[in-house]
């Protein structure tokens, strides 16, 4: 097939449409929907069915700079202060300490264990796979609807967001080692603490700049003010990476700033990234599919698995009880964030550059990497609701009150109790069947003298009483039908 703007957008449409499709589907099997976007691009490649030939480390590279961008902004956007603030100190130490204690123990297994791997190649391997990865936690955690007690889930979600930088900044200094033998050490930890410092300080500094931009710059389509937020968002990278800091923690401080202070067209703008940000999982997954050649996986297999169940069962839990060995925590606790270590999309784009600068063991860091990954979204990602129900940390939904509303409160004009009357249609039926308008949201479902959190999978039963906040009059009223009507009235 002849490379044409056409076929391009052909093949990229089928395969998202695939994607979407295949996630949709991943969950009934208990698989996230991350490794089915991964499987679809592996098998769209040079090895698989699809036969595309796609071996570009550069451009991979580049496409997972501008998706981890808006998932690292996404989820900095969705991250509440309030609920980060008590545990903020829990989550850096992970995000900088944690990872630096995973890549240290991670490289020197690789380099005794590994045949051929010197100290420096198996602290790069080691680097590359220190972080655990925004996307995976971000899309895992939500999509399971997994609550979680002892505030976990903030520390799980900001360690994740905030220590993508520190493996960078790893992975770059032992890459540098590699190719410069000569290269200080010394200057390379100098470097290390300004990209940190800068960085962390841009990140602020750019989030109270969106802040104003947004509360005083007048825009005649309410679309516009998300693209203005894209472009803030790009130019927070690229700036912070231009002046020596680092540009992903930039854009997730940004984020976090500018989702936590009050802006004209909030709820829009976070509905926006949040969708965006899963266009950018899907489209970041089937990149790096496609950059794997399955053929090439197979002759490391054994030195995964070995790395593989050494960074799950040692490397991460003697980081986690060692970053937080001063603070108190119930052991349950400590062995469930222990086990989220989720590794996906992040190592691999960081495998890229060894790729891209031609060193010997290139290759085969690329395809232990996406071994790594595959197989720690697998059996991590599958069992953590299992894990947090057998280590008690899990939060039972009949205890739950309320729900966070989709839209913004400063926005809501109408709180309305709704009775879902006998006959309706959707009575038996999940709340997710039901076509809500936009600006419209069950915030409290009361079920006699029960609260419980209404998610897209719980069961309307006649006589619930549901609390709607909506943003007008007219997604009130479509409410109150959608539930009211029944077959005989509708005769």
């Amino acid at each position: 097939m002849n490379i044409t703007s056409g076929n391009i957008l052909l093949i990229g449409s089928i395969l998202l449409f695939i994607s979407i499709l295949a996630g949709q589907r991943a969950y009934r099997f208990g698989i996230p929907a991350l490794v089915l976007f991964l499987a679809v691009g592996m098998l769209a490649g040079t090895d698989g069915i699809g036969g595309i030939n796609f071996n570009n480390p550069g451009i991979a590279q580049f496409i997972g700079v501008i998706a981890l961008n808006f998932i690292l902004f996404s989820g900095g956007l969705d991250t509440e202060w309030k609920s980060v603030r008590p545990v903020m100190w829990q989550g850096t130490i992970l995000s900088t300490v944690g990872v630096l204690l995973t890549a240290i123990s991670t490289g020197l297994f690789v380099h005794w264990v590994v045949p051929g791997f010197s100290l420096f190649e198996g602290l790069l391997l080691g680097s590359i796979v220190s972080s655990t990865d925004a996307a995976a936690v971000f899309s895992i955690l939500r999509s399971k609807n997994l609550r979680l007690k002892h505030n976990l889930r903030p520390i799980l979600e900001f360690e994740s967001g905030s220590n993508d930088p520190m493996a960078y900044l790893l992975t770059i200094t032992c890459l540098g080692l590699i190719i410069n033998p000569g290269s200080s050490v010394s200057g390379a930890i100098v470097n290390f603490f300004v990209q940190i410092i800068v960085g962390g300080g841009a990140g602020v500094l750019f989030g109270m700049a969106m802040v104003w931009i947004a509360r005083h710059v007048k825009l005649g389509y309410m679309g516009l003010y998300s693209v203005m937020i894209i472009a803030l968002m790009y130019f927070t990278y690229a700036v912070t990476d231009k002046i020596g800091g680092n540009g992903f923690l930039a854009v997730y401080l940004a984020a976090l700033w500018l989702g936590n202070h009050k802006i004209p067209h909030r709820t829009a703008i976070l509905n926006f990234y949040d969708g965006f940000a899963w266009l950018m999982q899907i489209i970041l997954f089937l990149t790096l599919g496609l950059l794997v050649f399955p053929s090439q996986i197979v002759p490391v297999i054994g030195a995964g698995l070995l790395v593989s169940a050494f960074m799950i069962l040692v490397a991460r839990p003697v980081s986690v009880f060692l970053s937080l060995l001063f603070f108190k925590m119930p052991l349950r606790s400590k062995t469930f964030v222990s086990w989220v270590g989720l590794r996906g999309a992040v190592p691999i784009v960081f495998a890229t550059y060894p790729l891209i600068a031609g060193i010997d063991k290139a290759g085969m860091i690329f395809n232990i990497v996406f071994f790594i990954s595959l197989t720690s979204i697998l059996v991590q990602g599958t069992t953590l609701p299992r894990f947090a129900k057998w280590l008690k940390v899990s939060e039972p939904e009949e205890k739950m009150i309320g729900q966070k509303p989709e839209i913004d409160p400063s926005e809501v004009s109408d709180l309305i109790e709704i009775t879902v009357a006998r006959g309706n249609a959707y009575t038996g039926r999940p709340v997710a069947e039901a076509p809500f308008p936009d600006g419209a949201r069950i915030t409290l479902l009361r079920r006699g003298d029960d609260h419980i959190i209404v998610t897209g999978s719980t069961v309307l039963e006649a006589g619930d009483r549901l609390i709607v906040a909506s943003q007008n009059r007219e997604a009130a009223e479509q409410v109150y039908q959608l539930f009211t009507l029944t077959d005989e009235t509708d005769q």
